[in-house]
């Protein structure tokens, strides 16, 4: 399920790592192109990393179905992810317009898998590493193309990717606590653009949660007065960080990001839709960049915050990312 994809860069030595990791394991995989050589280097994707807030303990859960996507996220006996098909899930994914018009769908590299994996067993996508340690995860994982080749979107846009799995790299950090607040989860995405495609426009859905329907109340929080006020269900993008709340305000999640755009830059928005007939809704956080001389290959970074607990305990943390200083949040710069 994408069909809420509506159409950086924080400064670690971490970006450095990312660049060479994804280098060695893209020369790795580029030596093994045959199914049988790639599938003695299968890399196992179910993994559980955890933490205390609380009474309870946050915990998530990936999958090798999803290719190390995370499938689940629970805390004092709630599931926050409604992980039906390979389209929801807490995920990432690009949009691109492959050098012509830009189009929903037609060239979007998606973490989990594609619309054709479904609610299937495998996943498109190829995950190439995982790291799970303590309240720790990092993976690094080949997007596959969300449409197969002669697929449409909104049965109008035609795939303009001519393959099932893209070039396109996603290496994800997360960890589970960050500073003395337990219930903010960091999450640090790399996007990296292959050497051989021309793109003027990239959309990046830097991170997506498919939640289920209970989670009815949508809410914005004001940086101004530091409060949620109520936030219709559009659907769509406004400016102000997002939060899914359950109607008693027990159980919440949020997104919030400290980046600011720069230099054809426009972000970030924030996200919410609701799906009656699918029976689940979703927030995301979304930049883009637009620049007619082409999007340099390379590496594009985003810092963002997932908080989760009670409307009270979420709403307490974004007034502390919000007074926090950039410098210590990660300053973003251009690409």
């Amino acid at each position: 399920m994408r069909q809420a994809f509506g159409p950086a860069v924080f400064a670690t030595a971490s970006v450095a790592a990312t660049r060479l990791t994804v280098f060695l394991i893209a020369c790795l995989f580029a030596t093994n192109s045959s199914a049988q050589d790639q599938s003695t280097l299968t890399v196992d994707g179910n993994s559980v990393v955890r933490a205390p807030l609380g009474d309870s303990e946050i915990v998530i859960r990936t999958t090798s179905r999803l290719a190390g996507a995370i499938d689940s996220l629970t805390w004092n006996g709630q599931e926050f992810i409604n992980s039906a098909d390979h389209g929801r899930q807490l995920q990432s994914a690009s949009n691109l317009d492959f050098g012509s018009k830009m189009t929903p769908e037609s060239f979007n590299p998606t973490e989990a898998g594609s619309r054709l994996d479904g609610a299937g067993r495998t996943s498109t996508s190829r995950l190439l590493h995982l790291i799970a340690d303590g309240n720790r995860l990092q993976t690094t994982n080949q997007m596959a193309f969300w449409l197969a080749p002669g697929q449409k979107s909104g049965g109008v846009h035609l795939a303009k990717n001519t393959t099932t799995l893209s070039n396109h790299l996603l290496t994800k950090r997360v960890q589970i606590g960050w500073k003395d607040l337990p219930n903010v989860i960091s999450y640090d995405v790399t996007f990296g653009l292959p050497i051989n495609e021309h793109h003027r426009y990239a959309q990046f859905e830097v991170v997506t949660g498919y939640m289920p329907p209970e989670f009815e109340t949508f809410l914005k929080f004001n940086p101004k007065s530091g409060d949620f006020e109520p936030l219709t269900d559009g659907p769509g993008e406004q400016k102000w960080p997002v939060a899914l709340s359950t109607a008693d305000g027990q159980f919440t999640m949020g997104i919030y990001t400290p980046h600011r755009p720069g230099k054809n830059w426009t972000g970030p928005g924030y996200g919410r839709f609701r799906f009656p007939p699918q029976k689940v809704v979703k927030w995301n956080c979304v930049f883009r960049y637009r620049v007619s001389e082409g999007a340099p290959a390379g590496d594009y970074s985003f810092r963002t915050f997932v908080i989760v607990g009670t409307r009270e305990m979420v709403r307490s943390a974004m007034r502390r990312l919000h007074k926090e200083p950039v410098s210590i949040l990660g300053q973003p710069t251009g690409t």
